[in-house]
């Protein structure tokens, strides 16, 4: 059996997560060998490396710094879980890939596309998913589902940038779609989690091997 790399993007508080274990439980329910993972993380040298991105420092981290540990956490992700995942047969769904890194570095960051571009040819040169599902919905509205749903710890790192740095995200990642239209599945994420879940279920038909109840 062919595996499936589907991966969910999108900013602050729209509901990837959520959506991500609904589909896998739907896929399940379908008989589908499913793997749930997300980045940076996913195996413990990359989940280590998320505890650095995310933690709240005194000390400022230089974007470039931040573009190569999230390339560093993709490349031990991809070698340990994602690829052999895929070569048994599994549908691999991933929260965020190399889309938010052109989304959050390059849009939010204002790093070079040409420099996320060489490292993309180092990590996974011919490795993209067969179906990226964008969660799109306001910044305003991600933002306060984000902050409603963060605990003592209060906001990470990233969930701590200022409005500006969301809606350079969101354009960044609304022009990836638009270059690649073939894998992008867009959907409002504004709606009810319902109505969501409808509508990634219907992009994710298509993949099936065998009809699966919608």
């Amino acid at each position: 059996m062919t595996g499936r790399f589907i991966t969910f993007e999108g900013g602050e508080g729209v509901g990837k997560s959520t959506q991500l274990q609904r589909a896998a439980e739907w896929l399940r329910r379908g008989k589908c060998d499913v793997v749930v993972t997300r980045e940076p993380g996913g195996t413990p040298r990359a989940e280590q490396l998320r505890q650095v991105l995310l933690e709240r420092t005194t000390a400022p981290l230089p974007a470039a710094e931040e573009l190569l540990l999230m390339f560093g956490a993709r490349a031990d992700h991809l070698a340990n879980l994602v690829e052999p995942a895929l070569a048994r047969g599994a549908w691999v769904l991933c929260d965020r890939f190399t889309d938010a890194t052109y989304a959050y570095q390059g849009g939010g960051r204002g790093l070079s596309n040409a420099d996320i571009d060489a490292l993309v040819r180092i990590v996974h040169p011919r490795r993209w998913p067969d179906l990226t599902i964008l969660l799109d919905a306001p910044v305003t509205v991600g933002l306060a589902r984000a902050r409603s749903r963060n605990g003592q710890d209060g906001p990470d790192r990233f969930e701590s940038e200022r409005v500006e740095f969301f809606e350079r995200v969101r354009l960044a990642y609304l022009a990836r779609a638009a270059l690649d239209p073939a894998r992008f599945r867009i959907v409002d994420a504004s709606r009810t989690l319902d109505e969501v879940e409808r509508d990634v279920r219907q992009a994710l038909q298509p993949l099936l091997p065998a009809a699966v109840e919608a």
